[in-house]
């Protein structure tokens, strides 16, 4: 069978390289892919983007599936343009894309259905938005209302910090936020103490399997210290989900949204991603919805996932995800992510790069902002790599990880040497 991957990160060499493993999958075609998938003679990439040529691609082609990485083209309804066309595709509706494409529309939807969640307030007025942050005081947390390539939320530690932020989202907009409707809105949210985890399920709308834990590291510098970023590593299992916070996740968060998002016409289907605040007695809450696996954490889940990811992907596309298992590697996956010179502001690209190693059975160096240029490989984003360990435990994974990422070359490379840390001081 032939199966198209749609995107160029880092999260869809890894879709691609886990289904080229597939005795089912022939060919794997990778748009607009990077220069990983350019490298491996396993994937083949396509330079199409546009979604009306995808589509044209998987029907000419005869595609059996389509799996799309990342939010752009589901907000712009890759998924209702390719099944109005009788093409098999997995992933979320536009309307339903809307828990992550809408930071209002989430918060909304989790008051509506009793999902737990940070009290907040939105506004598109930045005099009352300002008001509402000088009456409740910091920290506070400030997000844009739109897609911003997992940039737009501020953790404001001071009152300075929280009003700058809403002028640039109300205002002069330098994370170039995607505004819902072309009106721009902030949702502010109270702080929430705790840990952070990634909790990522598949979904045929109706059934639900949960994939391994993980957690994500969304701060530039070491010890979760700078601006956000996109993700700089992440590892899974994650142990601060324990099976008893594990249970509650489902009951209170996943089966809830899963069920409202039927019953309000919007039937969810591909990957939910709620990334959570587990608080010191174990209490999850949803600190947002993305629909779509998370990156690094894709990284980290792929490497450990032992079944076929055609199945799994066929089943959810099917609506017959009740007969899917998933079997999982015992160890550690750890992905440490090498960012460019200037990431998360002004990332340069255009660096040669060196010294990737060769893949082993327990790493694997998965691109994201790469490029071939006249046989070089250069950077072109401002996540580079994700340098990805398989270890038996946290630190072993992570030592196996940083010895590669040490012995990678491009100028400007960042990346933090603490992933894991949390899990190492537990």
């Amino acid at each position: 069978m032939k199966v198209l991957v749609v995107g160029s990160g880092g999260r869809e060499h890894a879709l691609a390289w886990r289904l080229a493993q597939s005795p089912r999958v022939q060919t794997v075609y990778v748009a607009p892919g990077n220069g990983g998938t350019a490298l491996d003679p396993a994937l083949k990439n396509l330079p199409l983007a546009k979604i009306d040529e995808l589509a044209d691609f998987a029907a000419a082609e005869k595609i059996a599936l389509t799996v799309v990485g990342p939010e752009v083209p589901l907000a712009a309804g890759i998924v209702d343009l390719f099944r109005a066309r009788g093409l098999r595709i997995f992933g979320p509706t536009k309307a339903a894309a809307q828990l992550e494409s809408s930071k209002a529309f989430a918060k909304e939807f989790m008051q509506r259905h009793g999902i737990p969640t940070a009290l907040y307030a939105s506004f598109t007025d930045a005099a009352e938005a300002h008001a509402h942050v000088e009456k409740h005081g910091a920290p506070i947390v400030i997000k844009a209302d739109g897609l911003a390539a997992g940039k737009g939320v501020v953790v404001a530690t001071t009152l300075a910090e929280a009003h700058a932020a809403i002028d640039d989202m109300l205002g002069t907009n330098t994370l170039g936020v995607a505004h819902v409707g072309g009106q721009a809105r902030v949702v502010i949210e109270e702080f929430m103490e705790g840990e952070e985890a990634s909790f990522i399920v598949a979904s045929d709308g109706a059934n639900v399997v949960a994939l391994a834990t993980s957690q994500d590291h969304k701060r530039i510098g070491e010890g979760d210290t700078g601006p956000n970023t996109g993700g700089m590593g992440a590892y899974s299992p994650a142990p601060v989900v324990t099976p008893n916070v594990h249970a509650r996740v489902m009951q209170e968060i996943v089966q809830p949204t899963i069920a409202g998002m039927a019953r309000e016409g919007t039937p969810f289907t591909g990957f939910l991603y709620a990334g959570l605040m587990i608080d010191a007695q174990g209490r999850p809450r949803t600190v947002e919805f993305n629909c779509r696996l998370g990156d690094p954490e894709a990284q980290v889940l792929l490497a450990r996932l032992k079944s076929d990811l055609f199945d799994l992907l066929a089943h959810g596309a099917d609506g017959t995800l009740d007969r899917a298992e998933l079997q999982w590697d015992r160890r550690v996956a750890l992905g440490v992510v090498m960012a460019a010179a200037g990431y998360p502001a002004k990332p340069r690209a255009g660096d040669a790069i060196s010294g990737v190693p060769a893949a082993t059975e327990d790493l694997q160096v998965f691109h994201a902002g790469t490029a071939l240029k006249d046989g070089q490989l250069v950077t072109s984003g401002g996540r580079v790599l994700c340098v990805t360990a398989l270890g038996d435990s946290v630190r072993i994974a992570q030592q196996r990880a940083l010895a590669a990422v040490r012995g990678i070359r491009f100028a400007g490379a960042q990346w933090r040497n603490d992933i894991g840390h949390r899990a190492i001081r537990h």
